[in-house]
């Protein structure tokens, strides 16, 4: 169908949505903030930051922002990558002489998620790219969510100002689910 092309388009899992994620105390706050940017993009909370350890669900609700937005919004630009993938186009740019259309690519989103960026640690070029990436697109309302597995206070080897770019908007923890969550989930 025209939706999965869309998903597909925009690197989205269609089994990663917002009717299939097992909501408790752990990770309310994460699902509410994820649902309210879905409607209002660019304004309710931006850039929007979630981090926890892995397997709690930081990428299941970014790619259901997207497939919110898409389904309702079928036009809107929706870009998803990891910190790898961000970091691979970047560096394959620069070698391709094609800075400008991966500039022109990120900065005409509507929304841009960026997955992992603890992984940015150490890499200064990619780190001023995604700063002005940053800028371009908070600075325009355009939506930008992110996950890490610490806060932004805490990511080692980023610099001072993506660290407080990164904190500027709503930052959530979501903790591991508690006993009721995982059984829900395995049900």
């Amino acid at each position: 169908s025209d939706f999965r092309v869309l998903l597909r388009r925009a690197r989205l899992r269609p089994d990663f949505t917002f009717e299939n994620f097992a909501v408790s105390g752990s990770n309310q706050l994460a699902f509410a903030a994820a649902t309210a940017v879905s409607k209002n993009l660019g304004s309710s909370y931006n850039p929007l930051f979630f981090y926890g350890t892995v397997g709690v669900g930081k990428t299941h609700l970014m790619q259901a922002i997207g497939q919110d937005i898409l389904s309702a919004h079928p036009g809107k630009k929706t870009v998803y990558l990891t910190s790898e993938e961000f970091t691979n186009e970047f560096v394959e740019s620069i070698r391709g002489k094609s800075t400008s259309s991966f500039r022109k690519k990120l900065r005409g989103t509507d929304i841009l998620f960026i997955d992992d960026v603890q992984f940015f640690a150490g890499k200064n070029k990619v780190q001023e790219e995604l700063f002005h990436t940053f800028n371009s697109l908070v600075g325009n309302e355009q939506q930008v969510v992110l996950s890490s597995d610490r806060p932004p206070t805490e990511l080692e080897d980023i610099e001072k100002r993506l660290r407080s770019r990164f904190a500027g908007g709503l930052t959530v923890d979501i903790e591991p689910p508690d006993m009721e969550l995982r059984c829900a989930i395995l049900l």
